[in-house]
């Protein structure tokens, strides 16, 4: 065993020499380990913090969603729910038709009132409203006696779908960080989806209930999901820029601390929303009234109006109500006729649907949003032309019926891979701080109109020109809406909202050129 010595080592500095083997440490190693241990325990609580605040804004948006929901139940349950309504009620084909197609045009009213409610009472409390307004219609429809007592209740539900509608995806942009906004903004798609999904699979529950029943247990489950509303007014806040907008700067700052995943960036996000929503040392600048704004815009607005409202028009056109509504319809016509079958046939369609906006969550940050729009709108076209060669061509047989099934499943999928979802985050994305809202409004009715105006439609069309050439003409909108994408939509993936509004300033700049992210101190509020 050899002796413990001191030896000097060629910095002068002193090491522990234990037997023949020379094992040094040097004197500021403690120091040295130290620091590394603070480096990394610092590094480990920003790790955690990170983690945390995305399952706090990952809750948000989830909770944000629920309103959604009913919408979605809504369209997917009365898809099956009005054969049992008009079998029960004695309604007549025109009664169908505006019983389906009401709650859209109806719901452009909750959507227009929306963004100046929200303006004023908050994001949150607007979801709230809205929550309960639904549920006071849904009530009333699972009760209903006859056609126009059905109608109040389906008059009110549309207006409480209206306000969530607009709501839920501006709220959720508001709290979002830039890398995850696209993801978490297509979540209201997502449970549109979703209740699009369970309202087929209700409508195959309880289809072997009796006539005067059944359609009533449909109706009442939606009310479900507007209950967990209230549990999230407890969990999630209110939005830091509708605070910053009412001068709650402050409270702006600690919503922030809890969304923001970089500390230090808190002051200088703060700072960029003070300065988009123009206000300065506390005080609003003076400005013109949003609508003014709105009725009378510059150019840089048009642009933006033009996108927001036609990408949620063009989302309405190309038929997806119309497909999802009227699929028992359209799988009558390729040959099916038994009603169970009907209705597993329409579940394929919800499934497919749900599957495949959940794709688009994952890519829409990281392969942009015009990629996604153009593969969207390209495979809608095929499918919707295929299907009405299908259908006018091919005839009632086996070949007919898997063709289409195929057709619409597919029409369904490329949608929801882009035009779902990317149309709501678009116009919760694009318009500045002061517009956001009631811009997102306007928006929205362009979208319920249009699909109100296809849903009250679409069977009185098809019996002129026929279910083929209905869905010819659906081609030819989804045709357009690619024209559309490549001339008026820009890509906004990485972009802060601040700084989106760089991109309408350049008409080049609609092409998908770059800015620069230095001039983001341009983003200045225009009288």
């Amino acid at each position: 065993m050899g002796l413990v010595g001191v030896q000097e080592n060629g910095g002068g500095e002193m090491g522990l020499v234990l037997g023949n083997k020379k094992k040094y440490k040097r004197m500021d190693s403690e120091l040295s380990d130290d620091f590394d241990d603070d480096a990394l325990n610092l590094h480990h609580q920003q790790q955690e913090r990170k983690k945390t605040i995305r399952k706090y804004v990952l809750a948000c948006a989830i909770f944000a969603s629920f309103n959604n929901v009913l919408l979605g139940y809504d369209v997917g349950v009365m898809s099956g729910a009005i054969i049992f309504i008009q079998e029960d009620l004695k309604i007549s084909e025109v009664q169908e038709e505006v019983l389906v197609g009401i709650l859209s045009i109806i719901s452009l009213l909750g959507s227009l009132a929306g963004g100046r409610t929200s303006d004023i009472i908050g994001r949150k409390w607007t979801m709230a409203f809205a929550a309960v307004v639904f549920q006071i219609g849904a009530a009333i429809m699972t009760l209903a006696p006859s056609f126009e007592i059905l109608m109040i209740g389906r008059v009110l539900a549309g207006v409480g779908i209206g306000f969530g509608v607009m709501i839920a995806p501006v709220y959720i942009a508001e709290i979002s960080p830039t890398v995850d906004r696209g993801s978490l903004t297509s979540f209201p798609e997502i449970f549109i989806n979703l209740g699009i999904l369970l309202g087929y699979v209700s409508n195959y529950a309880f289809s072997g209930l009796s006539v005067h029943t059944n359609w009533r247990v449909m109706l009442a489950v939606g009310i479900l999901p507007s209950v967990f509303i209230g549990v999230a007014l407890f969990i999630i806040p209110e939005s830091p820029r509708w605070l910053v907008m009412q001068n709650r700067v402050e409270e702006a700052r600690s919503v922030l601390l809890k969304t923001v995943e970089n500390e230090k960036e808190v002051d200088d996000k703060l700072t960029e929303i003070v300065a988009a929503a123009g206000i300065s040392n506390g005080e609003k600048n003076e400005e013109k009234a949003v609508w003014r704004e709105l009725l009378s815009p510059s150019p840089p607005i048009r642009r933006m109006l033009i996108t927001g409202f036609g990408i949620q028009c063009f989302q309405q056109i190309t038929g997806i109500d119309a497909t999802v509504y009227y699929s028992p319809e359209i799988f009558k016509e390729a040959g099916i006729k038994n009603n169970s079958k009907l209705l597993a046939a329409t579940v394929a369609v919800g499934v497919t649907k749900t599957a495949f906006i959940l794709i688009a969550t994952f890519l829409v940050d990281r392969v942009g949003r015009k990629p996604l729009l153009y593969v969207s709108t390209i495979g809608m076209t095929v499918c919707l032309l295929t299907l009405s060669l299908t259908l006018g061509l091919v005839g009632n047989g086996q070949l007919g019926i898997a063709l289409a099934i195929l057709c619409i499943c597919g029409n369904v999928a490329f949608f929801s891979v882009g035009m779902g979802p990317i149309c709501w985050i678009l116009t919760s994305e694009i318009f500045p701080l002061r517009l956001r809202a009631q811009a997102s409004a306007l928006g929205a009715v362009g979208n319920r109109v249009c699909s109100g105006l296809v849903a009250m439609s679409f069977l009185s069309l098809s019996h002129t020109i026929t279910i083929a050439g209905t869905f010819f003409l659906f081609a030819l909108f989804s045709a357009l809406s690619v024209l559309f994408a490549y001339k008026c939509v820009p890509e906004t993936k990485g972009r802060s909202l601040e700084q989106i509004e760089l991109l309408f300033e350049n008409h080049n700049e609609w092409q998908g050129s770059e800015v620069e992210m230095g001039d983001s101190e341009h983003l200045v509020q225009k009288a």
